[in-house]
């Protein structure tokens, strides 16, 4: 073991999922800073808004892949076509994940649907596909995208709510289970962010100030690069013996 902690993933293979923008975008990119070459899972191939570009010129290599969290064909296609083009896995970070918001009595079943079917099936068998690639290296890593919404009960969040602690119960289950491989599964489970997805939320004067009083002891929004600094420590050596855990990146919103 190395005597001091290393906090690279030089030399690595990573897979985004939801690489295209927001958090996705920031680890994707983090990931290639700290010396990853980059598989990026995208909803629609070619609308990556120049990410692939940006981690070639940090000298790492980028791999764009369709990949959307609702066809399971796809999620096993993308991660076949990863191992295969760079030889090997080495990380994932299941990063997709879609908060319709709505009361809880207004919920639609389609909404219901699509939002367990994204941020944990899709979670699920992209681990599943992924892992079975870690378990003939007999290494990996797994980090998905949790929420402090699955620590604390958020208005009309009910389901966005509930698939995000499953999020953090599921890490435990994979870690548990494929620990025997030398594989690490944890997650990140950040506040309220500045991206493209709570830009609307966070646009009304009223709702961001309520936003900044919960956070309760930094009293300020995220940006993305605080979450991917998580994402690259979880996934470097540095990190080798934590497994199952999910890490709060919430500014003390549960802390209260």
């Amino acid at each position: 073991m190395d005597a001091l902690p290393r906090f690279d993933v030089e030399g690595q293979v990573a897979l985004v999922t939801g690489a295209a923008r927001g958090l996705g975008r920031a680890i994707a990119l983090a990931l290639a800073e700290a010396g990853a070459d980059v598989a990026l899972g995208l909803r629609q191939l070619g609308n990556d808004g120049g990410l692939a570009r940006e981690i070639v010129a940090l000298g790492r290599r980028a791999l764009p892949l369709q990949m959307d969290m609702m066809d399971l064909q796809q999620i096993r296609r993308a991660v076949e076509d990863t191992e295969r083009y760079f030889g090997k896995l080495d990380i994932l970070v299941n990063n997709a994940g879609i908060a319709p918001d709505n009361f809880a009595e207004n919920v639609t079943e389609e909404d219901f649907d699509r939002t367990l079917a994204i941020n944990l099936k899709g979670t699920f068998f992209a681990s599943q596909a992924a892992g079975r690639v870690m378990i003939r290296q007999k290494r990996g890593c797994i980090i998905n995208m949790g929420s402090q919404a699955g620590f604390a009960a958020l208005p009309t969040e009910s389901v966005y709510c509930m698939t995000k602690a499953g999020i953090s119960h599921l890490t435990k289950c994979l870690a548990v289970e494929w620990g025997k491989y030398n594989i690490r599964v944890n997650a990140v489970a950040p506040t309220f962010i500045h991206t493209p997805g709570t830009e609307p939320a966070l646009s009304d004067p009223a709702f961001r100030a309520e936003v900044i009083q919960n956070i309760a002891a930094l009293h300020r929004i995220g940006e993305p690069i605080e979450v991917a600094g998580a994402v690259v420590f979880l996934a470097s050596p540095a990190a080798s013996l934590i497994t199952g855990q999910t890490l709060l990146i919430d500014g003390g919103w549960t802390a209260r």
